[in-house]
């Protein structure tokens, strides 16, 4: 697996678009979250469909052609510095097609930030555009909004990136040993989805993969897994990394499970890496080469996520 395209940092009085590429956001904590960008001595812009719903489908934010077509034209004004999602929960699937990646590659790099559902633009930006993306809190996110951490980590990332090169897990390996490779990965659940669509990428051969998820039952995670298992899309995987699984079942429940369908890959795999659906999550770049030792639970990039 190749590295990426970096796109430039962010400066004092960048201009950074906020989009809703799916769920439906609440104003009051999208206003909170652009209170925290201006703090930041950013140039928000909100784009003219965040706050829609749709008519017929509640968990969407406004119709596909208008969460698309406020993407596309985010990304493709030159006057925009990076594009930040507002939300995730579901849709941004729906609109993958209907975006012109031809106009948006001729419209050159820029940062993009995300996770969860945004897991499928991931994809969709390194298979389409070959461009590192960050996975890493949203501007109306409930966990970004009452987090210091999260914050700092996102703001570190976008201004100095050079001095988050290294992050570190709180817990122990569940399978020991150390790996290099190119990071990649996101919601679980998203991963298996995607598998088979156009805009993901075959497979995670050369990859350290980043895994969470939310909300899910065991047995559905079991399926996730054995999904890409049976799909050979870990085939070649050089380490994994374990965020959060909020919302699932405890972590000791989990394990035995995370163990089964991963320990049998032979690569190191490390867990509680504190990124996704969580409390001061970190921001994750994907597509940058790094260095993962389980032992001492540490992802060291080669060079900064940004330029």
């Amino acid at each position: 697996m190749k590295t990426l395209l970096r796109p430039a940092r962010l400066a004092p009085g960048a201009r950074v678009a906020v989009v809703a590429p799916s769920g439906p956001v609440p104003e009051e904590r999208l206003q909170a979250g652009l209170d925290v960008l201006r703090g930041w001595h950013l140039d928000p812009v909100v784009a003219p469909h965040v706050l829609d719903r749709h008519g017929t489908f509640g968990y969407l934010a406004g119709a596909d052609a208008d969460r698309a077509a406020d993407l596309q034209s985010a990304w493709c004004d030159p006057s925009v510095d990076a594009v930040l999602c507002a939300r995730g929960g579901y849709g941004a699937q729906r609109i993958a097609d209907l975006l012109d990646w031809e106009a948006m590659r001729a419209a050159g790099p820029k940062v993009f930030v995300g996770f969860s559902d945004i897991t499928a633009l991931h994809e969709a930006f390194a298979a389409r555009l070959g461009l590192v993306t960050l996975h890493g809190p949203m501007a109306a996110g409930v966990d970004f909004l009452k987090n210091a951490r999260a914050q700092e980590h996102l703001k570190a990332t976008l201004f100095a990136p050079e001095t988050v090169t290294t992050l570190v897990s709180g817990g122990t390996p569940l399978v020991p040993g150390r790996a290099r490779g190119v990071t990649l990965g996101g919601c679980l659940s998203l991963l298996a989805a995607e598998l088979g669509t156009p805009h993901a990428r075959p497979g995670a051969r050369g990859g350290l993969l980043c895994l969470e998820d939310v909300g899910e039952e065991t047995y559905r995670l079991d399926r996730y897994l054995t999904q890409l298992l049976r799909a050979g899309w870990l085939d070649g995987v050089r380490g994994v990394l374990l965020g959060s699984w909020e919302r699932c079942e405890p972590r000791d429940g989990l394990r035995p499970l995370l163990a089964d369908r991963l320990g049998g890959l032979g690569v190191p795999v490390a867990e509680e890496f504190g990124f996704g659906h969580c409390a001061g999550a970190l921001t994750v770049p994907f597509g940058v080469a790094a260095e993962l030792d389980a032992d001492a639970g540490t992802l060291t990039l080669a060079e900064p996520a940004l330029r």
